[in-house]
């Protein structure tokens, strides 16, 4: 899903035309082209920012276990 909202959010850059409003005056967010742009863009940002930070973590729990060092017996 969150994938799905990324390349969608990347796709209305090239899917609509900004010089012409009839092309995105009765999508969601119209008639304004910010409004536009924020309804299909921002989940797209919040969906790619969320699998970055997921991942960021993962990585930082895998280093954990592989810098843990035992203590002495």
């Amino acid at each position: 899903m969150g994938a799905h909202l990324v390349v969608r959010a990347v796709a209305e850059l090239f899917v609509i035309d900004f010089s012409d409003p009839a092309t995105y005056r009765s999508d969601w967010g119209g008639p304004s082209l910010i409004g536009v742009l924020a309804a299909r863009m921002l989940p797209g940002l919040l969906a790619s920012t969320l699998m970055v930070r997921a991942l960021g973590s993962r990585q930082a729990t895998r280093s954990d276990r592989t810098t843990e060092v035992t203590p002495p017996r």
